[in-house]
């Protein structure tokens, strides 16, 4: 499995843990993802995103928050949500992710399984949020 299917994977339980709640653990147990729609089995990489996504998920939610102005976490899509999660997630806490391929990704993702014009407000929010983070880090 590559990175991309990776990161697709890792969107895909985000994505239902918004529904739900469900741990990885719950998540993989419950089999709440349809097999067909699974890329590939939970490997480390799949392991050390979703669980460092939900251990800093106050942090990338405050920065969503803040970027997604009028919007708010709460008004957007859960797809949207999911996406801009994991590519937050990338940008603070993934040093071997250049921000450019976590914004690319992002952005594919939402054309893959967003709305229409979900890839220009993903695109807006972490061009926003990459732009204080380069700001802070000099």
């Amino acid at each position: 499995m590559n990175r991309h299917e990776q990161r697709e994977l890792v969107f895909l339980l985000l994505f239902e843990n918004n529904f739900t709640g469900y741990s990885l653990d719950e998540l993989r147990e419950t089999k709440i993802l349809a097999e067909e729609r699974l890329p590939g089995d939970f490997n480390d990489f799949v392991v050390s995103y979703f669980e460092g996504i939900l251990e800093n998920l106050a942090e990338i939610d405050g920065l969503i928050e803040k970027f997604s102005l009028k919007w708010g976490k709460n008004r957007l899509s859960k797809v949207a949500l999911a996406i801009l999660r994991l590519s937050v997630y990338e940008m603070l806490h993934r040093e071997d992710i250049p921000t450019n391929v976590a914004i690319n990704e992002a952005v594919e993702l939402s054309k893959k399984y967003g709305a229409e014009k979900e890839p220009a407000f993903i695109n807006g929010i972490l061009g926003g949020i990459n732009k204080e983070l380069e700001q802070k880090n000099g």
